[in-house]
């Protein structure tokens, strides 16, 4: 009770400067997985087996220390700063590796580190036998390590760092099995889509430096009420490219489904708890900048409930294990961006955590899956599992109904809280495309549920399927029972512990004159959210548990070009190899040609002249003097003549 009565309080915090304390050992919370991916790319062929011990042992240790830097937040509230070595002082650009560690920081180290370590100990089991196992978990390490410093950084530089890592991870772990053409086309793909929203990112740090002085977050946070309002739109729209590309939004979306090329636990650790969710982050983080400017924060609601239901429409039709979990998770982090445009942003991280709970589950399940159908992803090539793997079943129909928003599982509160913010804070249509999403989203995954646990067996007698060792069914079991009970326990309405917690993170919104979209109340919203989530999951039942499916895509129950379009997910990868690929291929061999033919034709012309006039000088030069004497007697008879010319 007195913990949360900590919670509830919703004090206003100062800055507490210190390295003393528990809070003085946040530096090693990134260091540690630093040192394990070092540790386990070092280690001797003697030690490789041991690779999974020293990585799990730093993920473990790093979730130790991140518990007990949030117990301090918790029970001593306070922004706190770990001062750090100077990184760059020059011309009075000063850049420190302090650390910022408060409310939104302390949510952010559990769920990252929590899920982290679940994600380590699931990899034991799945990846046994892979040839290079030690270098996948020296991977995982740095992934974790990268994030972390991302969530620590006191300033945007120290943050932009490791958003930085946190791409280069991705790259490494989505190309892992990089003998696949695919496989390292895929990470090509993320990596070079990322560099887009990246260079979004440097200039909004620029225009942030030119305005403020500084990339420190708390001095720009707290200064930015005072910003003019153009410069605030400005700026907003240039750290939501960044976003945009980090998170996956419309319209840089399209690296996260290819992301399933690498590992299972890979795609939970990026979908659930690391790199998808830095581009929500960053901007709660800079929340107290967005209020400033209202129109921009339109802009980040639209983007946000566009990208939900066009990603839902999608996944609706897809036939992988993953793909249709990637959409699920690019359509739930358009919800994230729905409620940061709205103004909802402690809800925005609510949906956050429980996504990393049950969207990490069902990778994991996803996987286990995988492993138990000899790496099978086509889900009409499954059903029936629920007998042969009771564990990752239940777990399953858990996950599946938490992110379809049953209630009282944990989707069904962030969701449910997102919804009603928007219909409060005066968004109305988008408060509807928000519900209509919501309705696919607890259709396509009881679809994917129906397809491969219930009915008949539609995988032949090659596949003998199995339930998947203790090392991968005890993370499931952990995850299952926060999706459960995470949401009730974090609930966030207005009284709930977790919306009190993050209160003085975010930026103020009362200012800004929000009106509800019409008369209808809390208590009629809600049971709209129960009946979106009923009317998806009642339609997949009819379509797929109550048919014969046993005849494959043949029993799709709905057809025809709408059908299709989802299917070829709206011809979106074809349009930009077009563009990108096609006319803009086109474009780098023009330039090619012009600096083959032209550039290098104008330097390469000016060497052959001088060449060629070097051969003529050349001939002058015979070594005989009589030659020499020759030329300069007739030189003298020359200039003897021009001076007589001028004297006549």
């Amino acid at each position: 009770m007195k913990l949360l009565a900590v919670l509830a309080s919703g004090v206003e915090l100062e800055v507490v400067e210190t390295t003393s304390g528990l809070i003085g050992l946040a530096w090693l919370i990134p260091l540690v997985p630093l040192l394990g991916f070092v540790g386990v790319l070092l280690a001797t062929r003697a030690l490789a087996d041991r690779a999974a011990t020293i990585a799990m042992g730093a993920a473990a240790l790093t979730f130790v220390l991140s518990a007990a830097v949030a117990t301090t937040v918790i029970l001593e509230p306070a922004t706190y700063v770990r001062a750090m070595p100077t990184w760059i002082d020059v011309g009075g650009f000063t850049v420190t590796f302090e650390l910022l560690i408060d409310q939104l920081t302390a949510v952010m180290l559990l769920v990252v580190t929590g899920v982290g370590l679940l994600v380590h100990v699931y990899s034991v089991g799945y990846m046994h036998g892979d040839s290079r196992y030690p270098r996948y978990f020296g991977y995982l390490n740095l992934f974790l390590a990268s994030m972390l410093i991302l969530v620590l950084g006191s300033n945007l530089l120290t943050l932009f760092l490791g958003w930085e890592l946190v791409g280069l991870s991705s790259y490494l772990l989505i190309g892992f099995w990089f003998e696949s053409r695919s496989n390292a086309a895929a990470a090509k793909k993320a990596f070079v889509t990322n560099r887009v929203g990246d260079v979004s990112f440097m200039v909004g740090m620029f225009l942030t430096f030119a305005t403020f002085g500084t990339l420190d977050i708390l001095d720009v946070v707290t200064d930015a009420e005072a910003l003019a309002s153009g410069t605030a739109f400005a700026l907003v729209l240039l750290f939501l490219g960044g976003a945009v590309a980090k998170s996956a939004q419309i319209p840089l979306y399209v690296w996260l489904p290819d992301a399933m090329a690498g590992p299972t636990p890979v795609s939970a650790l990026i979908h659930a708890a690391t790199m998808v969710t830095a581009g929500v982050y960053l901007l709660v983080r800079l929340s107290p900048l967005l209020v400033v400017s209202v129109d921009a924060m339109e802009i980040i609601a639209w983007v946000g409930a566009l990208t939900a239901l066009f990603a839902a429409l999608i996944a609706v039709r897809q036939d992988g294990i993953k793909e249709i979990l990637a959409y699920s998770t690019i359509s739930q982090l358009g919800f994230m961006f729905l409620a940061v445009g709205v103004g909802a942003f402690r809800e925005s991280i609510f949906h956050l955590v429980t996504h990393a709970f049950f969207k990490g589950l069902l990778f994991l399940v996803a996987g286990s899956v995988m492993h138990a159908m000899a790496n099978r992803t086509d889900i009409w090539q499954m059903g029936g599992l629920r007998k042969v793997m009771p564990v990752t079943f239940w777990t399953a129909a858990i996950g599946t109904a938490a992110i379809a928003g049953v209630p009282p599982l944990a989707g069904f509160f962030s969701k449910d809280q997102i919804l009603t913010e928007a219909y409060f804070h005066g968004y109305g249509a988008i408060w509807i495309i928000g519900l209509v999403a919501a309705v696919l989203t607890a259709f396509y995954m009881s679809r994917w549920f129906i397809l491969i646990f219930l009915g008949r067996p539609r995988y032949g007698e090659v596949v003998h399927p199995h339930e998947s060792p203790p090392s991968m069914t005890v993370p499931l079991i952990v995850l299952a029972v926060l999706s459960a009970i995470g949401g009730l326990a974090l609930n966030a309405v207005h009284t709930g512990p977790l919306y009190r917690f993050l209160e003085p993170t975010v930026g103020p919104i009362d200012q800004l004159g929000y009106e509800p979209v019409g008369p209808l109340e809390e208590a009629v919203l809600i049971p709209l959210a129960i009946v979106a989530a009923a009317v998806g999951i009642l339609l997949a039942y009819l379509a797929y548990a109550r048919r014969d499916v046993s005849s494959g895509r043949m029993s799709e129950p709905v057809s025809g070009v709408g059908a299709e379009l989802m299917e070829r997910r709206f011809f979106v990868d074809e349009a930009y190899e077009k563009v990108f690929t096609g006319a803009g291929g086109r474009v780098a061999q023009a330039m090619v040609w012009f600096d083959t033919r032209v550039i290098d034709g104008l330097v390469d012309g000016a060497g052959a002249v001088s060449v060629a006039i070097g051969r003529v000088g050349r001939r002058a030069q015979t070594g005989l003097v009589r030659s020499y004497v020759g030329v300069v007697l007739l030189g003298a008879i020359v200039l003897v003549g021009v001076l007589m010319a001028q004297v006549v």
